[in-house]
């Protein structure tokens, strides 16, 4: 009978990926947080060959067409897009840690709900630009 009167203990497990990217929904500022996060990997792991594109724009004129020509491929401009959106966005939300830094009220739950909304509209639309002048719109 105290067997059966027991209750099963409960386990506890760390949460994998898969659970905090769709099952448990992160606010706003979480999420420019994990972004934030990425767009800085992003942006390490790509530094090789956007230094490529650098010594290759900056060497001769020559090399300018050359890698002008490299730029026209939609692959390349579409990786150069992604590397574009990790640095607005980077450069976006580490402006808001410095604001907030400096400003311990901007990290308050409404406070940082609208700065991380700020941070997603500012760089989508540098985004947006970014991307018709990469593709030629004006």
């Amino acid at each position: 009978m105290a067997e059966a009167a027991k209750k099963p203990r409960p386990e506890y497990r760390n949460i994998g990926i898969g659970q905090i990217l769709f099952a448990y929904r992160l606010p706003l500022a979480g999420r420019v947080s994990i972004g934030h996060r990425i767009s800085g990997v992003l942006l390490f792991l790509f530094l090789p060959f956007l230094l490529f594109l650098l010594d290759q724009s900056l060497t001769s004129e020559l090399s300018f067409e050359v890698f002008r020509g490299f730029l026209s491929n939609i692959i390349v401009k579409l990786i150069v897009l992604v590397l574009g959106w990790a640095f607005l966005f980077h450069f976006c939300a580490g402006v808001r840690h410095l604001f907030m830094d400096f400003n311990h009220d901007l990290a308050a739950k409404e406070k940082g709900k609208s700065t991380s909304l700020v941070v997603v509209v500012l760089s989508t639309i540098l985004t947006i630009a970014f991307a018709a002048k990469l593709f030629g719109a004006f």
